[in-house]
């Protein structure tokens, strides 16, 4: 067990060019080496400024403890508070640096951040394990299922065994997919030669870029508010319910914080309505690494193959606009077996998977800490 762990929320600066931000880029930096060990890389890693932009968030209340040694950083957790929905959920990000980790650290951090948010009036804790395509594995007998869907996590983490011992319970998993860009041209014109035929002519795509144009609003609004209605475990139909409005203001904090947003949506012409559309996130400081978000179809217009369609037509925009993409990452729940398939044929190859757990904290009032 780590000697003398001090346990202090961290100061947030207003930049990162004074004195006081050494701490905060510490603490990034903690971060980054624990998805190095567990990736192999720090794609999916912060820079200290765009988690510094992320912090500005209206729909969420960040704050993060810090686990010190001897004055030095070795573990964090990020505390993300809703503030628009979900108002008794916390999610927590865990990450302890390599050589602390078995150590007590990580106990002594979560405890911390569980008695913070029960001040806050939050009962229900989320926190997720993340496991590369390698530590996986074939054999049942050392597979735990979750509570809900397919999916498996590996009984043999380290991980694994301190979220079971800390008395969570894992609900479901998300698969972790990772696709080189840009396609390759000819598989971009079998896929949309596939696609186009299914769909017979019925269909139109429309193109837009971080905002969304005013013809289109509410319609996109009703798109995210179907996202939820498909019950797939790990989609939270309490979720924020969007209108126009709530859109403007998610595109504001977006551009806000630095991110692009590359939007390929789908028209149905006889009836004018839209009927899906998919985005891709470009971060500020990394556009050589981009994250694939929503992809909605309304249930009557699936089996065209739109998915194919749209998902193609996106990511050749994404590569005409930001040249230097070079990885396309995407969660998805194992059962939707479908976009699964989609992504296969796009080139997506599983990367590893993450692990959802919960916990139910005690409703008594105040903890005394």
């Amino acid at each position: 067990m780590a000697n003398d762990v001090r346990i202090e929320q961290l100061w947030i600066p207003d930049s990162l060019e004074g004195r006081d931000a050494a701490d905060f880029i510490a603490a990034v930096e903690v971060g980054r080496k624990v998805r190095m060990q567990t990736w192999g890389s720090d794609d999916l890693a912060y820079a200290p400024k765009e988690k510094l932009l992320e912090m500005a968030d209206p729909y969420e209340r960040q704050v993060i403890l810090v686990a010190k040694v001897d004055g030095e950083i070795v573990g964090t957790v990020d505390i993300a508070l809703p503030l628009a929905d979900n108002l008794d959920l916390a999610e927590f990000a865990l990450d302890i640096l390599p050589e602390f980790q078995g150590r007590g650290v990580g106990r002594q951090l979560l405890e911390a951040a569980e008695h913070f948010a029960r001040d806050e009036g939050r009962h229900t804790i989320l926190i997720d394990t993340n496991h590369p395509r390698s530590s996986l594995g074939d054999n049942v007998e050392g597979q735990l299922v979750p509570g809900t869907g397919l999916g498996f996590v590996p009984m043999n983490s380290r991980e694994v065994e301190f979220a079971r011992l800390s008395g969570y319970t894992l609900q479901h998993i998300e698969q972790f997919s990772a696709c080189a860009l840009p396609l390759d041209s000819a598989l971009v014109e079998e896929l949309e030669t596939e696609a186009e035929e299914a769909n017979g002519g019925r269909y139109r795509l429309h193109h837009w870029t971080d905002r969304c144009p005013d013809e289109w609003l509410e319609a996109v609004a009703a798109l995210e508010n179907s996202a939820g209605e498909d019950g797939v475990p790990g989609v939270d139909d309490t979720a924020m319910v969007f209108d126009g409005g709530i859109l403007r203001e998610a595109e504001d904090v977006a551009i806000a914080q630095g991110r692009r947003t590359v939007v390929t949506a789908v028209e149905h012409l006889a009836s004018g309505q839209l009927v899906g559309l998919t985005t891709i996130s470009v971060l500020a400081l990394r556009p050589d690494v981009v994250f694939q978000d929503d992809t909605v179809i309304l249930r009557e217009h699936r089996g065209n193959k739109l998915s194919l369609l749209i998902k193609v037509a996106n990511m050749e925009r994404l590569s005409e606009q930001f040249p230097d993409a070079r990885v396309l990452y995407t969660w998805n729940a194992p059962e939707n077996r479908y976009l699964l398939k989609v992504n296969v044929q796009l080139g997506f190859t599983t990367a590893g998977v993450t692990g959802i757990w919960q916990k139910e904290l005690p409703n008594f009032g105040p903890s005394n800490s």
